[in-house]
This record gives structure tokens, sequence and C-alpha cells, in this order.
């Protein structure tokens, strides 16, 4: 098992508490193959919408390319809503100053120094390259 199996495992089952406040399963269908991908993502709440951060070197996200509709498993319940990419690097920027709002401990890892709780700029600038979000709007719960 590795550690995309048993964070899925952990999200679907009663422990999911463990994860929830910050992770949800996120489901994709491929563009070509129209095969359903499920991946373990980490999200931040902005009213009806979630917002999702992910590395440029993945390849999942290119399936939203064009926008798409997804399903999610949030805090157990199953939902759907509708996906698109935000990679354009100022907005990838302001959007990296909100979730270190909401995941302040996520500055660390990306090396984003936080000076008078303020973000690093240049900081910023070198990780909305590296990095992009998918704004994932909620549509409406989806059928158990």
């Amino acid at each position: 098992m590795n550690g995309n199996d048993f964070m899925s495992w952990v999200l679907r089952s009663p422990f999911h508490g463990l994860l929830s406040g910050g992770m949800l399963l996120l489901t994709v269908t491929g563009r070509k193959t129209q095969k359903k991908y499920t991946l373990p993502v980490g999200y931040y709440e902005e009213g009806h919408c979630l917002w999702v951060l992910t590395s440029r070197n993945r390849t999942w996200w290119r399936n939203l390319n064009d926008g798409a509709e997804v399903e999610i498993l949030l805090k157990r319940k199953n939902l759907h809503g509708f996906a698109e990419i935000a990679s354009d690097g100022k907005l990838v920027e302001l959007r990296l100053v909100d979730y270190l709002k909401h995941v302040p401990k996520a500055a660390k890892p990306m090396k984003i120094r936080i000076e008078n709780n303020i973000p690093n700029p240049q900081d910023l600038a070198r990780t909305a390259i590296e990095r992009l979000f998918v704004k994932i709007t909620l549509t409406n719960e989806a059928p158990n």
C-alpha cells in the first residue's frame, strides 16, 4: 500500500476526521481514455469553492485544461463540482497568500519565508512557477 492508497483508505473510513480538515478525494476523468482517476489532494475552502494546490509537474490536472466535471469525497460526503485550472503566475501568487492564511504550515515545505505574517514576494514568485491551483465550484451533492 503506497501513501496515496493509505490516505484514500483513511478518507473513506470512519477515521476520516484525522485528514478531512485539509484533504479530500478528487475523481477526474481522463480526456482521452475516459478512465476515472481518484487521488487524495489538499484543499482549502472559500465560499462554495474548493481550492486545490498541486505541482505543475503532476499530470492529473491536465485532464481539467478546458474545465471539467469532477467528483469529490469530502468529509465522507459525495459531491459534484466543476473544476478549472488557475495557472497564471500572478493569480497563483495571490492564491498562495490565501492558501498560507488557511494552511500556514505549508510555507515551510514550499520554502516560502514568512516575515511579520507576510509571505516573502520572491518566494511566492518562485513557487508560482512550480505550482498551480485547481478551482472547484461545488454544483450539488452526488447521489450515493
